[in-house]
């Protein structure tokens, strides 16, 4: 509530409120602290998924959602929108899901899509002619794949139709030529499409997440493993009862995917050998309803199999949590942090507070890095070239790169530059070098004593001791690995014989973390 009041506050005007399982309980509220708190408009949302045509598909029929848009008028919603995250709405699908909500709710109809396949603009065309309101589009240069339609063509498409709206083509056609000059800077993190795709329609995996699921594939090691992720994505879709996939509902299926290819593992194992099997963090949370409640429920025989002895929620899960006495804690979080930081730091930190923390340590040793140029900041500067940062209003510094030193024997080397003319050095680590990589011993996978980690990773979190007397399902450590954290816990009641690394460990899969007694 505080943080849609705050949001409307700094410029937010329209709050598009969407739940990842299309959970009204959870949406009803937040329409509400809209109305209530701010004079913005709150953008009721159906998530998409499936196919409305397929008379195979049962779940999520027309009927389904046009139930689902009869709550959202009722619970007081200014508009209605239809979030088709993974680009799954063909056009004559498009055309009948709209001409429907027409005759059901007296909401305007706003309708979002990303462009995996390349056939949205074909789904926006149809919806038009169906009379959809709003369509969500992205400039030429950065549409297509997984963003969006493209602005530039969906104007042209549209000229000299009943519905077309005038835009100035030659400055939409420049601003997009600007976009495409930034865009090469952000080249490493494409999504690595060259071109549309119909296995969208197989995987069902959100563009937003597409685009992020292959670097964390890379980082876990499994980047030569990504046809099989995406097809153990849709599969692990199936086993989880086929849910609505946006964030972050979609996180967890795609953890839970990675988390598989990176143990060999298949679904077929996971219900024959759940007992033995240490789930992600966000797969446990998903099972105990703490992002509430899907279509239909969760598929009984694998949620206990996931949960072991824990007690799964059935109402809204922050139903459990303490309110937060805010002038309280906010001098607390200023004690911390620091007294110039603001309530939305505040609001920022009780919602994602290991991603603040993260965030305040880089800013704490690195300054403001947003005032780097974005070449400059990814790429660098090149020998003899300079650079005037803006750092404030009307402050500026000039820096030239001058020269830098040999690598010494800690990977170290001296760089040399000048800072508004003086000459400044400093010691950088230069990641090139090659470092000599430690080994850990591996368990030996005859032995049910020894516990290895389950996938590469930061063995972020010990959580027992040695010669502790633990019981089953007991967490015993905790590994992070790119937004993924999964806790292995006790196999048998049992007693921890030795610990063999420490708490901030670098893992690779099966490297030894503690034996059992």
């Amino acid at each position: 509530e505080s943080f849609v009041e705050k949001s409307w506050e700094t410029g937010v005007d329209v709050f598009r409120i969407f739940d990842s399982l299309n959970w009204m309980k959870s949406m009803e509220p937040c329409i509400n602290y809209v109305r209530k708190r701010t004079k913005g408009l709150a953008e009721g949302t159906i998530c998409y998924t499936g196919d409305i045509l397929n008379p195979g598909k049962t779940k999520y029929t027309l009927e389904y959602y046009l139930q689902l848009a009869r709550q959202i008028e009722e619970a007081g919603a200014h508009m209605l929108a239809i979030k088709d995250m993974a680009g799954l709405l063909k056009p004559y699908a498009a055309q009948v899901l709209v001409e429907a909500l027409r005759d059901t709710v007296k909401l305007p109809i706003h309708l979002h899509t990303h462009d995996t396949s390349s056939i949205q603009p074909a789904t926006y065309l149809k919806a038009i002619e169906a009379g959809v309101d709003v369509v969500d589009v992205a400039m030429g240069a950065m549409s297509g794949l997984t963003s969006q339609p493209n602005f530039n063509s969906v104007v042209e498409m549209m000229r000299f139709q009943e519905r077309h709206r005038e835009f100035d083509q030659v400055s939409l056609n420049r601003h997009s030529t600007y976009w495409e000059t930034v865009r090469e800077y952000y080249y490493p993190f494409e999504s690595g499409l060259k071109a549309g795709t119909a296995e969208v329609y197989r995987h069902e995996i959100p563009g937003g997440q597409y685009s992020n699921l292959r670097p964390q594939a890379n980082a876990l090691g499994l980047g030569d493993k990504w046809e099989l992720i995406k097809e153990t994505y849709a599969e692990v879709n199936q086993l989880f009862g086929d849910v609505v996939k946006v964030t972050p509902s979609s996180k967890v299926v795609g953890d839970m995917a990675l988390y598989l290819v990176s143990n060999n593992l298949t679904t077929v194992d996971v219900l024959e050998r759940g007992e033995e099997i240490s789930f992600p963090e966000s797969v446990q949370s998903f099972f105990k309803g703490e992002l509430g409640q899907p279509v239909g429920g969760f598929p009984k025989k694998l949620q206990d199999i996931v949960l072991k002895d824990t007690k799964p929620f059935t109402d809204r899960p922050n139903e459990h949590l303490e309110p937060v006495d805010f002038e309280k804690e906010f001098a607390e979080f200023q004690e911390k942090y620091g007294k110039n930081k603001k309530f939305t730091d505040f609001l920022s930190y009780q919602l994602y507070p290991k991603v603040y923390d993260a965030y305040h340590k880089y800013i704490e040793q690195y300054g403001d890095v947003a005032a780097i140029p974005t070449r400059l900041f990814f790429y660098g500067l090149q020998p003899g070239e300079e650079a005037i940062i803006d750092i404030a209003r009307g402050k500026s510094i000039v820096i030239k790169y001058q020269s830098v030193g040999p690598v010494n024997e800690d990977g170290m080397r001296t760089v040399f530059f000048k800072l508004n003319g003086q000459t400044r050095n400093i010691e950088v680590r230069d990641k090139s070098v090659k470092v000599e990589r430690v080994e850990h011993q591996k368990v030996d996978k005859a032995n049910p004593k020894q516990v290895g980690a389950p996938l590469q990773g930061l063995l972020s979190k010990i959580l027992v001791e040695k010669e502790q007397q633990i019981k089953k399902n007991t967490p015993l450590f905790i590994i992070e690995a790119m937004k993924m954290e999964t806790t292995i816990t006790a196999p048998a009641d049992t007693q921890i014989s030795a610990i063999h690394l420490a708490e901030g460990a670098l893992v690779n899969t099966d490297d030894l973390v503690l034996t059992l007694s």
